[in-house]
């Protein structure tokens, strides 16, 4: 059932805040592809407010997402949201890569350029950095939030959820059907490191696997969804009024987005021109959390109401989402906006990033196919992530490569000793992801369900 606010007509202040916030950057963005007049910014202080205008956007396309489920129902609904909900991270690696594919029409290559940025290098930078930014916080982060959200349950004399507990979340086994094709698109990701470039060819199987992830979960029976806040308040609409303000929601954040994307990028990498940071920093770790911090920000508030299960579940889905369908529109992109068939190239240090962030990937697999995200293991995802983190930042490249290839080798390691203990999970996994009807599995996280609770 939706769930409507305590107060559901006095409309909630969050979304009028965020609306706001967005206004400097869009204005300044629009005049400047209007000709009309606006203040002139030095560029940390433009990436700030383009920044800022930018997770306001985000923020309003998820609660007009949410709300969206009350009307739109199937796989058409499941592949719209899953778009919508990283569209700030589409629209800014596509400025990036944009860019490259016209620097390499131009140029015929997509070498360094004078301030020291490479393009095509900048294009997969975002892409890899919000992927382990989204495995390596966001994950342990839902573990921690969750945790502090039993023990403060028990506190005060409540129970827990089926999915929360002290310690670790458990998944439904519904959930397979996510981490089967996250698994499926990360086996398709280890050899990126041996390539040269990302091809045409690479776009079709990441998007057919992405088709194939929606075409699956569409066969799933519809359920009401459980909506609060911001989202409840515009569900809770009258049809009319709610398709009005969810429709109006989301042309307004594409307006902003639109305005705000490529002046956020390249003054991004203008302000480490200025302030002597290192482009490829700034791309890979800053720009990913404007547009990844609402929805971090959203499952946190899912755990912190003991549906951690919920609140896990749409990371892992925005991760098969990113893994699939954004890997596979760089090159699309690229191709378009290089007006070519030449793939995108992947240079050295790209294929060090990607070989790590296709390790990463592994790892979380073999970890998910249990079903179980502990908090041991959601300790080593962060442990692992911080190490390469800091030593991305203070240490010369070629030794950070080092860092890289070492973390790799520790995170496929650790994966293959998960796969070999948990074996018949990763068989469960693959048959419920692929195969097994949707009524079953309900029935079996009913059940499973009943028993946890008990316990």
């Amino acid at each position: 059932m939706v769930r409507v606010p305590d107060h559901p007509d006095h409309l909630p202040p969050y979304l009028p805040i965020a609306g706001l916030v967005t206004v400097p950057g869009l204005y300044i963005g629009a005049a400047d592809y209007l000709g009309l007049a606006a203040p002139a910014l030095a560029a940390p202080l433009a990436a700030l407010v383009y920044g800022i205008a930018i997770v306001g956007a985000a923020f309003i396309l998820s609660w007009a997402a949410e709300a969206a489920q009350v009307d739109i129902n199937g796989g058409l609904a499941l592949a719209l949201l899953a778009f919508l909900a990283v569209l700030p991270e589409y629209a800014v690696d596509f400025v990036f890569t944009m860019n490259a594919g016209q620097i390499n029409a131009e140029q015929g290559h997509c070498m360094a350029q004078a301030d020291g940025a490479n393009p095509c290098s900048l294009a997969l930078a975002n892409m890899t950095g919000a992927n382990r930014i989204l495995v390596g916080v966001g994950w342990p982060l839902v573990v921690l939030v969750a945790t502090i959200a039993v023990l403060r349950a028990r506190r005060r004399g409540g129970g827990q959820s089926a999915s929360a507990h002290l310690g670790w979340v458990k998944l439904p086994r519904r959930m397979s059907v996510e981490v089967f094709f996250l698994g499926a698109a990360t086996v398709y990701s280890l050899h990126f490191p041996l390539r040269d470039s990302l091809t045409l060819v690479d776009a079709a199987v990441l998007v057919s696997l992405f088709v194939a992830y929606a075409w699956r979960l569409s066969k799933a029976p519809v359920e009401e969804p459980e909506l609060t806040g911001t989202s409840g308040w515009i569900g809770s609409r009258p049809k009319s009024v709610r398709r009005w303000l969810y429709g109006g929601m989301f042309a307004f954040a594409a307006v902003v987005i639109l305005a705000t994307a490529e002046h956020f990028a390249h003054n991004l990498v203008d302000t480490g021109t200025d302030l002597g940071i290192d482009h490829f920093l700034l791309v890979q770790w800053v720009a990913p959390l404007a547009s990844e911090s609402p929805e971090l920000i959203v499952a946190c508030l899912f755990a912190w109401k003991l549906h951690a299960s919920s609140s896990l579940g749409t990371l892992i889905s925005s991760k098969v989402n990113q893994w699939t369908l954004l890997v596979g529109t760089i090159p699309i992109v690229f191709a378009i906006s290089s007006g070519s068939f030449d793939g995108l190239p992947i240079d050295l240090h790209q294929r060090f990033e990607l070989m790590i962030t296709a390790a990463q990937s592994l790892f979380a697999v073999s970890i998910l196919v249990s079903l179980t995200m502990t908090a041991r293991w959601a300790t080593a995802l962060l442990v692992l992530f911080l190490i390469q983190f800091v030593t991305s930042i203070v240490l010369p490249t070629e030794t950070d490569r080092i860092i890289i290839a070492v973390l790799s080798a520790i995170y496929v390691l650790l994966s293959l000793v998960l796969l070999t203990r948990r074996f018949r999970d990763a068989r469960r996994v693959v048959r419920d992801g692929l195969a097994t009807p949707f009524d079953v599995l309900q029935r079996a996280d009913e059940q499973e369900a009943v028993r946890l609770t008990r316990e």
